[in-house]
């Protein structure tokens, strides 16, 4: 048991990478001994992304219109440079990446504009109701769905709506223990401010290190300590939100009976229905220790049920994650480690983490009370050395999807989410659309890392040789694995949020009445359809 180690790095992280994962310094060759794994079952070629001068970007925006921005919200925040425009060009995805490395670059923003308040959005929004500008809000840029893709047809521009200046931690209520963020504060900004306080928000997803605030409101977006802290969208208890039709201001109470809770529409509508300008959370007090363990099951469906064991008795640790054998068979769940050889990776069978985090009385009493439940299961305790390597390593991941990607391998993540009755089903399925449209030589892995009572989420890697054309390989697999999900009945996305990707599989889940519902609010709210379009609404 540690002292409470803080999962941030480094609160001033650098702008990511225009065709790659987070840090540039952090991006590196794959390993040799992953090199060597990926070589032989899969085969690589070396496939070098363009240099950034020659990605090909949309036209800046005419001098005019920059010049109309400018008068809004300063010149010094209206940038229409091609490094700028070239870092505000899509998200995260493998397809949006596969495109930039290819020197594609065509759905880059024609400025970047960079508002300081919530006038000074709202102005911006009836600017390009007036100007038919789309405009695109931009937090961390960590979208994996094709979520900051606008499209343009019919528009006189598109602007990215940068939210890098909202960067505040407005106001601390400690009798209620809830705070008030501004959107663009980036999970480490966030987590240090309050860490100042004594306080934390507790929300930790791979994305961290760069994904702001806003970015987790609008997306539902889940931490790997969501079976202790909750979902993001259960710790926002208020919205402020720019629209085309004036403010919103949500969260008077922590709960009420007034109608159906807007703040849910608002969370999930990846700035389709307007820009969040403030965001009021739940926080707890800074955890005096944290603390890690890995366990060993004989298969995925025993550790399965482990967990929902756990979840079902309500003794959840703060963080609990199971990787199924051919994860746990390359260490996936400790990345600095893929393809080396471990107690873990030789003896077969499924390694689960939990992770305890308060004061070390609490920690101690929910550690004991789980240890008893698992060994009783038949689960085999592995000790911390295991479990506080999966932490160290827990926001590395990402960076070995562009390693693979510099030799050719295709690598992508796709999640869904189900009831337990039907979570070994789903897991079957998508494992084998996957396999059957892209080949044997593929390599699909799955973990699962958020869990409830009545059900959990499966969170695949699949890793395959590119094609020479390896855009259409990828949709056509993208396909395969959505159809299995939602004909089986999982839900397309449980934290990725919809974006582009997974319109068609929305509307296919929500039916016909709920696609009205969501276009009726979109009409209402931005009748001249310039907030983010082309994203969520079906």
């Amino acid at each position: 048991m540690s002292a409470h180690p803080s999962p941030i790095s480094d609160p001033t992280s650098p702008e990511m990478h225009w065709s790659r994962w987070g840090d540039p310094a952090h991006a590196g060759p794959l390993a040799e001994s992953a090199f060597a794994l990926v070589d032989t079952f899969i085969g690589t070629t070396d496939t070098p992304a363009v240099d950034p001068a020659d990605v090909r970007l949309s036209e800046p925006l005419d001098a005019a219109l920059v010049a109309e921005l400018a008068a809004i919200v300063g010149a010094e925040h209206v940038l229409t440079d091609h490094e700028t425009r070239l870092h505000r060009t899509r998200g995260k995805s493998t397809p949006d990446l596969l495109k930039l490395r290819a020197g594609d670059g065509s759905d880059s923003p024609d400025a970047v504009v960079r508002p300081g308040d919530h006038d000074e959005v709202e102005a911006l929004i009836a600017w390009a109701v007036r100007r038919h500008v789309a405009v695109v809000p931009f937090g961390g840029g960590t979208s994996v769905v094709g979520g900051l893709a606008a499209r343009r047809d019919g528009f006189a521009g598109v602007i990215s709506l940068d939210l890098l200046r909202f960067d505040k931690l407005v106001e601390v209520d400690r009798t209620s223990m809830t705070a008030v963020l501004e959107p663009g504060l980036r999970g480490p900004q966030a987590e240090a401010l309050l860490a100042a306080e004594g306080l934390t928000l507790g929300h930790f997803p791979q994305s961290f290190q760069y994904a702001s605030i806003g970015g987790f409101a609008v997306t539902r977006s889940s931490g790997q300590s969501s079976a202790g802290y909750g979902r993001f969208d259960a710790l926002v208890v208020g919205l402020t939100v720019a629209t085309p039709q004036g403010t919103l201001e949500l969260g008077s109470s922590p709960s009420n009976a007034a109608g159906p809770d807007l703040r849910e529409l608002v969370m999930g509508s990846e700035g389709a229905f307007g820009v969040v300008t403030a965001v009021r959370v739940r926080v707890r007090p800074l955890p005096e220790v944290r603390s890690y363990e890995a366990w060993r099951w004989a298969s995925f469906t025993e550790g399965a049920a482990a967990m929902r064991t756990l979840a079902q008795a309500g003794m959840l640790p703060t963080v609990l994650r199971l990787s199924d054998e051919n994860e746990t068979a390359i260490n996936l769940a400790k990345p600095s480690e893929v393809g080396s050889e471990s107690a873990e990776s030789t003896s077969g069978g499924c390694l689960m983490v939990t992770g305890y985090e308060g004061t070390p009385a609490a920690v101690e009493a929910k550690r004991a009370a789980v240890t008893a439940l698992l060994a009783g299961l038949g689960g085999q305790n592995l000790g911390p050395d295991s479990g506080q390597a999966w932490a160290d390593g827990r926001f590395h991941g990402p960076y070995l999807r562009d390693s693979l990607l510099d030799v050719g391998v295709l690598v992508e993540t796709m999640e869904t989410v189900t009831f337990w009755s039907n979570l070994d089903h789903v897991y079957t399925s998508v494992k084998d659309a996957l396999v059957g449209a892209l080949g044997e030589a593929t390599l699909v892995l799955c973990h699962i890392s958020h869990v409830y009572e009545t059900g959990a989420s499966l969170y695949f890697t699949v890793a395959t040789k590119a094609a020479d054309e390896p855009l259409p390989q990828w949709l056509a697999a993208k396909a395969a694995a959505s159809d299995a999900m939602v004909h089986n009945g999982a839900s397309i996305t449980h934290h990725h949020a919809v974006g582009q990707d997974h319109k068609p599989w929305l509307a296919e889940e929500i039916g016909p009445v709920g696609v009205e519902i969501l276009r009726a609010v979109k009409e209402r709210l931005d009748p001249t359809g310039v907030l983010n379009p082309g994203v969520l609404i079906p």
